[in-house]
């Protein structure tokens, strides 16, 4: 079978998975540029309100191809870092299903993720100086930010692997999911899939905005315009009203 990204939309969400298991899902050229057109394809699709990024078991994605990595200059590298920077740009909210190892570049796909949720097997490894390699592709910086210093120095400079249970603790992972991830996944989505696509895809991007921010009044005058907006949409007014009938139902 060809390796490719498996791309379905269903009730609301775009599930796209790694499909590579000979390699365990690690990324060529090939599979990050269709990652790429699958990020894309999710966007432009009206009826998906939530992404979930996967891999075929066991692994979640085994880093990027050596061979590609072997010979990759600048822009080599910076094709194979497109896939997983196409889920970090995605403006739709994304999660990441590791069911299995993450290392390096998959690493940095799991990362980019708004959210992680981890099955029992789940690893979290850099790997990057195991190999005699620096990170790539925003690697310190998004475990810095996740993880906190220590943690992200840990897993980077001394090769510190991080199971399920620690990602959690560790904050890189929401929660361990003993049963079906996938399942799980589109229960973690699916008030993203109730709520407006228009104000969801707003507030992903107020989120994005204000964590940078130093002061609350910032993030207020952020937010403001986007509330006003929504206001004014008819999604809020048909809520409003459903949830007034509901209250004089109940008098």
């Amino acid at each position: 079978m060809t390796d490719s990204i498996v791309s379905e939309h269903t009730g609301g969400v775009a599930l796209l998975t790694v499909d590579a298991p000979g390699s365990r899902n690690a990324l060529t050229l090939d599979l990050s540029t269709q990652l790429v057109a699958a990020v894309e394809a999710a966007e432009r699709d009206e009826s998906v309100h939530a992404v979930v990024v996967t891999g075929t078991p066991p692994a979640f994605c085994a880093g990027a191809d050596l061979t590609a990595l072997g010979n990759a200059d600048e822009a080599g590298l910076r094709a194979i870092y497109e896939g997983f920077l196409a889920v970090a740009r995605c403006t739709l909210p994304t999660i990441a299903a590791v069911g299995g190892a993450a290392v390096g570049a998959g690493l940095n796909l799991a990362l980019a993720a708004d959210v992680r949720l981890a099955g029992p097997r789940a690893k979290f490894v850099a790997r990057f100086l195991e190999l005699g390699l620096h990170p790539g592709g925003g690697m310190t910086w998004m475990t810095q930010r996740l993880a906190g210093p220590q943690q992200a120095a840990a897993m980077t400079l001394f090769g510190q692997p991080l199971g399920a249970e620690a990602a959690v603790r560790a904050g890189l992972a929401l929660e361990v999911v003993e049963g079906d991830l996938i399942a799980a996944a589109r229960e973690l989505a699916a008030p993203a899939v109730a709520a407006p696509r228009e104000a969801l895809i707003a507030t992903k991007r107020s989120l994005r905005t204000t964590a940078s921010l130093a002061a609350h009044a910032d993030a207020v005058d952020v937010e403001i315009q986007p509330q006003l907006a929504s206001l004014a949409s008819p999604e809020f007014a048909e809520r409003l009203e459903a949830m007034r009938a509901r209250i004089r139902s109940h008098s």
